[in-house]
């Protein structure tokens, strides 16, 4: 049986190993769409960046979650992360199903749907599945669902929660620490992907006012409108003059040294003669 879930429900699993799904329909101008999984510890943190599988890094390194090629179906494309629940690390409490596309916001997504599978059946019905939709329409990031412990079983939960800062936003909430400086590879078309690198290295994003707390390196916005610690003027340097004031007239007395010259009432000019004697 096939649970139709909404936003906010879960259902259990029976199922050790699991398959989400995620399929739309393509178009002009639909962009394409990339699935990835972020497996998070007690914290509601990855324990290290290898804990996020995504295109860069198809693949756990303990093999337990990895991401299938993506395939073109008669229902439209779908893009893919397997996961065998059952064998996780104890520490694993968590992994989160999401999807992002780099060419547009997911408004101009259509048919979002994320389906779970058993894992151990080649073929049958899906176990669940779970209608993502835009809540804004200017997500470019959205985590699908969850599959999450309780007790010696997993359950999935219907999330469908947005980010507009795409796939380095979502990362860096989940404690992920991007290289922002790394030119990256971006994602592979579809249907078929091709071989891929194993460090997440996304397009530089759009600068923000405030430094990223997770980025690699932290760049110091300048204070725009106040003096930088270079153009400070130090103490031993004269003050500028204040234009629109008369400025000095350099190699004359200046008013206020000739007042330190007291007249002398004893001084008379010397004899007048003439200043050139002929022959």
């Amino acid at each position: 049986m096939t649970h139709a879930m909404l936003k906010g429900s879960n259902v259990p699993l029976d199922a050790t190993a699991v398959r989400a799904v995620l399929r739309w329909t393509p178009g002009p101008g639909v962009p394409d769409v990339d699935a990835s999984a972020l497996l998070l510890g007690s914290t509601g943190k990855v324990r290290s960046d290898e804990d996020f599988v995504f295109y860069n890094q198809p693949r756990h390194p303990s093999g337990l979650v990895r991401r299938l090629p993506k395939r073109s179906t008669p229902d439209g494309l779908t893009d893919t992360v397997e996961a065998d629940l059952a064998s996780l690390d104890p520490s694993v409490d968590q992994v989160v199903i999401a999807a992002s596309c780099d060419e547009a916001a997911f408004e101009q997504v259509r048919d979002l749907r994320i389906s779970l599978y058993d894992a151990a059946a080649a073929d049958g019905e899906p176990l669940a599945v779970f209608d993502v939709r835009a809540e804004t329409g200017e997500e470019t990031a959205v985590i699908c669902g969850e599959f999450y412990r309780r007790g010696d079983s997993w359950k999935f939960r219907a999330v469908g929660q947005g980010y507009p800062t795409g796939l380095v936003g979502l990362a860096t909430e989940f404690g992920i620490s991007v290289d922002e400086s790394a030119a990256g590879a971006g994602p592979e078309p579809a249907p078929e992907p091709s071989a891929s690198p194993t460090s997440f290295t996304p397009a530089p994003p759009v600068a923000v006012p405030s430094p990223d707390e997770h980025a690699t390196v932290q760049h110091q916005q300048p204070a725009y409108g106040y003096p930088q610690p270079s153009q400070a003027p130090q103490p031993s340097q004269a003050p500028q003059p204040a234009y629109g004031y008369p400025q000095p007239a350099y190699g004359y007395p200046q008013p206020a040294a000739a007042a330190a010259y007291a007249a002398d009432p004893n001084f008379v000019l010397p004899p007048q003669g003439p200043q050139f004697i002929r022959p």
